[in-house]
C-alpha cells in the first residue's frame, strides 16, 4: 500500500510541451506507480493533447472549465465540472480546453501511453462548430 498526501513529495508542476498544442500545465499527484499515473492538467483556452492512445485505458475527471474530447471517428463531446470520462484501452483520441474556456480534469493514465500527431486545426474546429449547435 502506498498512500500520498496531499500530493507526491518532490512533485512539480511541469509545463507540458511535445504532446500537447498551446500551454498545458501538469500537477502530479501520483507518479508512475505498477502502471498508473495521475495527473491534474491544467489547459489554457484552445490548448489540447495530440491524438494518443493509452494501453490499458484512461480516466479523465473534469474539476473546472470547459472543453472537449474526441475518440478517432466520433463527434467531439463537450465536457464540464462534474464530467467524467472513460476512455477504453487502445482508444485513440485527444481531449482539451474549448476555444473561449480553460479546462482542467484529473487525468488516471493505465500504462503505457502512445502519443502520435498533433490534431489538426479542422479537427478542432468540428469542436468549436459542434458548440453552435
Amino acid at each position: 500500500m502506498r498512500i500520498i498526501r496531499g500530493r507526491a513529495p518532490d512533485a512539480r508542476t511541469e509545463q507540458r510541451g511535445t504532446t500537447f498544442d498551446g500551454t498545458v500545465w501538469a500537477d502530479p499527484v501520483l507518479p508512475a506507480t505498477d502502471g498508473v499515473t495521475i495527473n491534474t492538467i491544467y489547459f489554457t483556452p484552445g490548448a489540447r493533447t495530440h491524438w494518443h492512445r493509452h494501453e490499458h485505458g484512461q480516466i479523465l475527471q473534469v474539476t473546472t472549465g470547459s472543453g472537449w474530447v474526441c475518440s478517432e471517428g466520433q463527434p467531439p463531446e463537450r465536457l464540464g465540472p462534474g464530467d467524467v470520462v472513460w476512455v477504453p484501452p487502445g482508444e485513440r483520441h485527444w481531449h482539451g480546453a474549448g476555444e473561449h474556456s480553460a479546462l482542467a480534469h484529473v487525468a488516471i493514465s493505465l500504462g503505457r501511453t502512445e502519443w502520435e500527431e498533433p490534431v489538426s486545426e479542422q479537427d478542432y474546429r468540428a469542436a468549436q462548430a459542434r458548440r453552435q449547435r
